[in-house]
């Protein structure tokens, strides 16, 4: 569905808040943009005295916390019921030892940094702190915190006019919040991030509208605002021609369609990142391996920011069973991903980050299964210049707690933004009230200096 220029209902106009009419237009449908109209969802503002370089990051949420102890932090020396069925293997790095359902990632481990001691979770069911570096309980700014793609999208603004920004890429789930894309907060939704469905990647295209007509749609649409321009008092309208163009640059450009279109790619790379499956976890999502590849096409393309949530990982029962299963797909496609991108050049602008929203308790319960462990967790970084081949903090003999360099969200958040090129000490944004606010506190946390 490609509504270009949208009827009003019979007998009264359609009306914003303001009282005032507007004719519906570029409104693509199937796309997760909470009913917007593209135009307003591609509105950006670009912060002066950044640089414009192209770099990246891409997120991978593990919804449902990942069980530390038996990824990257294996305890084969605690008793049987902490350090559970599985083995740890030597890894590229002599002293680094993780999971041996990670054979690719242990023969690459000069190229990712496992943080073995992630602290201050917030405890909940929710993709957000992995996505802002912010607790939801966090005594927050008017509209709330942003993500981190929408603060790329508000200070730098879009690589290219055809390609948004920040991206999420995570599917429909059962338990909601594992399915956040991010949210702009008090950057608004002009910053929000573009979350393309199944359905709404075939309607970025004109589905037979052609670009003549489209440019006429264009005209009328324009000749109809113009009243409405003039007469705005408020100043609101102000630069709406840019963000309509850049309406156009999406539907006129085969540019993101094309990077969401994997069968254009070669097979031997689909087969290097392995083929996922599409059904839902329970409540979780599908094992959609292929977004690996996605979201690489993605940073390729032009976008800043990409993020997505892979299967499900609240294994309260079958903890290694189900650790069989998506440990290895995770094995791969996170290792064909960093592969990827070093083959291309972009592995030191891209930053690369995996994690979940907490850690699982060191005893195995009753039904082979771990439940919820906020007090430490685990996190793996890769790209992005950082000084990699090192593992970073340690937990107690039995994974309870972190011994040795407790590392908080926001210092991950911290070290991402300076490879981004973004200082958290000197940038601030505004929020609705129009006060300046630091991206994280400031006063507390700082990049990590063992990877800048």
């Amino acid at each position: 569905m490609l509504t270009i220029l949208g009827s009003e209902p019979r007998g009264k106009q359609a009306r914003f808040c303001d009282g005032l009419s507007r004719r519906n237009f570029l409104r693509v449908g199937g796309l997760a943009m909470g009913g917007l109209a593209l135009p307003q969802i591609l509105q950006a503002e670009q912060a002066s005295g950044v640089a414009k370089g192209h770099k990246g990051i891409i997120m991978i949420f593990l919804p449902g916390g990942p069980p530390h102890q038996d990824m990257w932090d294996l305890k084969p020396d605690a008793p049987s019921e902490i350090r559970g069925e599985f083995n740890p293997i030597r890894t590229s790095v002599p002293g680094i030892e993780i999971c041996e359902l990670f054979p690719r990632l242990a023969g690459m481990m000069q190229k990712f940094v496992p943080i073995r001691s992630m602290v201050g979770c917030d405890g909940s069911h929710y993709a957000y702190q992995c996505l802002t570096g912010w607790r939801q309980r966090d005594r927050q700014p008017l509209g709330g915190y942003p993500c981190l793609g929408s603060v790329l999208s508000k200070v730098y603004g879009p690589v290219d006019p055809s390609v948004p920004a920040c991206v999420g890429l995570a599917p429909k789930m059962g338990h909601m919040p594992w399915a956040d894309n991010g949210v702009p907060g008090f950057l608004g939704v002009a910053h929000a991030p573009f979350t393309p469905n199944a359905e709404g990647k075939a309607d970025m295209v004109l589905n037979g509208v052609s670009l003549d007509r489209l440019s006429d749609r264009k005209a009328v649409r324009t000749a109809l605002d113009r009243f409405r321009r003039e007469t705005d008092a408020s100043g609101q309208m102000t630069g709406m021609d840019a963000f309509t163009e850049q309406a156009f640059g999406v539907l006129t450009s085969s540019k993101l369609a094309e990077a969401l279109d994997i069968e254009k790619e070669d097979q031997k790379l689909r087969d290097r990142y392995g083929r996922g499956f599409n059904q839902l976890r329970d409540d979780g999502g599908p094992r959609l391996v292929d977004n690996f590849l996605i979201a690489r096409r993605l940073i390729s393309a032009g976008a800043r920011c990409v993020s997505l949530a892979f299967s499900r990982w609240d294994w309260h029962g079958a903890n290694f069973k189900q650790g069989r299963e998506d440990m290895p797909l995770l094995d791969q496609g996170v290792t064909a991903l960093v592969e990827d991108l070093e083959q291309r050049g972009m592995l030191d602008d891209v930053s690369v980050v995996v994690w979940g929203e907490f850690g699982r308790t060191p005893k195995i319960n009753t039904s082979a299964g771990r439940d919820h462990w906020p007090q430490v967790s685990c996190a793996l970084l890769a790209g992005g210049g950082m000084k990699t081949g090192q593992v970073i903090g340690a937990t107690n003999r039995l994974g309870e707690h972190a011994t040795d360099r407790p590392v908080h969200f926001q210092e991950v958040f911290a070290t991402l933004y300076k490879n981004l090129g973004i200082s958290v000490d000197h940038l601030t944004l505004r929020d609705l009230q129009g006060r300046p606010q630091f991206l994280i506190d400031q006063n507390a946390y700082r990049p990590m200096p063992e990877l800048v």
